[in-house]
């Protein structure tokens, strides 16, 4: 299902004007706090309206300025999950589910509770109260009951962000599911990069209330012009693998790339699953040439497609690898020394110790 946004709307002295296009799955709103992402989604959600502008999810409007269309908060079938939850105090887990069947189409019917609930392994908790859970047992409750609502459309705004890293590794499992089982379009805001990478199939950058760019996860995190608007320090791509072995006594879960093998740290999955990697900018070394007996044993064959402006004593290099895009950080020095140009042939070294659960 697709999203059209074409928006703008001035806050006081904040100006936001939005425009792209969405295919299905995860479209992640990415940028830095104060860019615009928070309140794009309430235009979504129609908590504020646009000043001017379109918004259509599938074949459904839900605003348009020039026709008159404004579609009610209750009738726009979107689900919201807020950075804080918000769940009723004095009520249940199960009675907080059963809230949000109230603006499903089933008309306050429980029938999707089972299975809402396995989807998330909350149904041991439906006779608590939220005061009883764990941050992220409470944003699992959230979710689900934003899902019992039946939308269209699911917004999550930094669901995450009160959560600490425990807690962050307990929930996104969770909702890689949700984007995988239900196949339900979400718009996930984050300035976390990490959680980009790891759940989002399409990428919107925001920056100053315009939207930077937008397009495919890899190809926006490749660009080498972009650094300045998402932060270099933890600058880096993703890279898509499939599961071949798990060598459980050494720890290591093997990989096929298309650009060649790789071993990471365990990870969860039968062989013939697929993967997403998250490779940092700065992980990633350069050979010219069969680099020799070292102990980096990931080596990805690839070809230098760019090469960006120096900063400071390092600079960016751009990689096509079997299809995929990497970025590689060294020095200045390192790209003379090697004689680095568009179109080199190189091996692209990434450490083991390099990966870790998150990523």
């Amino acid at each position: 299902m697709s999203l059209v946004i074409d928006v703008e709307k001035r806050q006081g002295e904040f100006q936001l004007a939005a425009r792209f296009e969405a295919g299905g799955g995860v479209t992640a709103l990415f940028g830095r706090s104060g860019s615009g992402k928070t309140t794009l989604v309430n235009l979504i959600a129609g908590l504020a309206r646009p000043d001017t502008g379109t918004i259509r999810v599938g074949d459904t409007v839900l605003f348009d300025a020039a026709r008159g269309i404004d579609v009610p908060v209750h009738l726009r079938a979107v689900g919201y999950v807020f950075q804080d939850g918000r769940l009723f105090p004095h009520l249940s887990v199960k009675a907080n589910l059963l809230y949000g069947t109230r603006f499903g189409r089933r008309g306050g019917r429980d029938g999707k509770l089972d299975e809402i609930a396995a989807l998330l392994d909350i149904a041991p908790l439906l006779a608590r109260r939220p005061a009883d859970l764990s941050g992220g047992e409470k944003q699992r409750v959230a979710i689900g009951r934003a899902l019992l609502s039946e939308p269209q459309l699911l917004l999550m705004d930094e669901p995450l962000a009160a959560l600490d890293a425990a807690r962050k590794a307990e929930i996104l499992p969770y909702i890689e599911r949700l984007r995988d089982e239900t196949r339900l379009p979400l718009v996930y805001v984050s300035h976390a990069e990490d959680e980009v990478a790891r759940l989002a199939d399409t990428l919107v950058l925001l920056a100053g209330g315009k939207v930077i760019a937008a397009g495919a996860v890899n190809d926006v995190f490749g660009r080498l012009d972009l650094g300045v608007y998402s932060g270099r320090f933890e600058a880096g791509t993703v890279l898509t693998a499939r599961i071949v072995a798990q060598d459980a006594e050494a720890g290591i879960t093997a990989l096929h790339h298309a650009a060649g093998s790789l071993g990471v740290p365990r990870l969860p999955g039968a062989p013939g699953a697929m993967v997403r990697l998250r490779v940092r900018a700065r992980d990633v070394a350069l050979a010219v040439g069969e680099p020799g007996n070292i102990s980096i044993r990931n080596r990805l064959a690839a070809t230098v497609t760019e090469i960006g402006k120096a900063q400071g004593p390092a600079v960016d290099v751009r990689l096509a690898v079997g299809g995929d895009v990497l970025v590689a950080r060294v020095t200045n020095g390192a790209v003379a020394a090697l004689g680095l140009a568009v179109g080199t042939p190189v091996i692209a070294l990434i450490k083991a110790t390099a990966f870790d659960a998150a990523d």
